[in-house]
């Protein structure tokens, strides 16, 4: 079976989520909506509705980079299957700014996200976003992460 030929298949999906993620990383909001559909949809665990285009991407986008200016997204493992890109990251960034109504702290925070991405004519379609929220919030809290049961 050859192979090549679909690795060739997938590394463009996976190109076009790691220029989105540069170009997010970069602080560029116009270039990364450039890479999305006009109807992107995206779908946030916890959030009780999908969210749809372009200007509701820059928002949320926009809602990161005003509580952490200096957010940055590190891809740890990326693949991809046909038009499906699967992406864990590390996000990092320092609280300056509010966040779900927690005033800026000066904390610095790190958390992970499992991402999923659908690509359609060449742009990024569709997100689905598991974050590790519970995560973020107790750093930005200033309580301490539980302790680890002893193995």
């Amino acid at each position: 079976m050859d192979t090549s030929h679909s690795h060739r298949l997938d590394q463009a999906p996976i190109d076009l989520v790691r220029t989105a993620f540069a170009a997010f990383n970069s602080g560029d909001l116009d270039a990364c909506t450039q890479l999305l559909t006009e109807d992107f949809a995206i779908n946030i665990a916890g959030m009780p509705f999908q969210m749809r285009g372009r200007d509701a991407w820059r928002q949320n986008a926009m809602v990161m980079r005003t509580a952490f200016p200096d957010f940055h997204t590190r891809i740890d493992d990326i693949f991809a299957s046909g038009k499906h890109i699967a992406v864990r990251l590390t996000m990092q960034g320092t609280h300056r700014g509010d966040f779900r109504g927690i005033p800026a702290t000066g904390r610095r925070v790190e958390y992970a996200s499992i991402e999923l991405y659908r690509v359609a004519d060449g742009y990024l379609a569709e997100e689905w976003i598991a974050s590790d929220m519970e995560t973020l919030m107790r750093q930005l809290s200033g309580f301490p992460s539980p302790a680890t049961p002893d193995a």
